[in-house]
């Protein structure tokens, strides 16, 4: 098993309870977006401490040392790896907002600020 591979299922094994609990949230937010979106967002950002969190322990070595340059493909594959087991992860921090008028959706991307 390579090595992004074991960190994404340490990450999930050591951190169960948040993970479970981000589960239930994430799945009804990919059945109705819309009136999930707050709860996905909140939930969210606790998910996402603890991914950037073993993120950086995976690729801490290599960004030192004579295998930088391979770092960042390294974080892609452990991103993609997060994908495949939540895959609504890059839809945490969304806002929708919508006009009055009838039919009309306007979207607005927000960052959301980690303490």
């Amino acid at each position: 098993m390579t090595k992004y591979k074991i960190y994404v299922d340490k990450m999930l094994s050591e951190n169960k309870q948040v993970f479970d609990e981000f589960r239930l949230v994430h799945d009804a937010y990919a059945l109705n977006p819309d009136n999930n979106q707050d709860k996905f967002n909140l939930e969210g950002e606790k998910v996402l401490e603890v991914i950037r969190d073993y993120e950086n322990r995976l690729c801490a070595n290599t960004e030192r040392g004579v295998y930088n340059k391979y770092s960042t493909n390294l974080s892609e594959k452990f991103q993609q790896e997060v994908k495949k087991t939540f895959p609504m992860i890059d839809c945490i921090g969304l806002i929708v907002e919508k006009d009055n008028t009838p039919n009309s959706v306007q979207f607005a991307i927000k960052k959301i600020k980690l303490s």
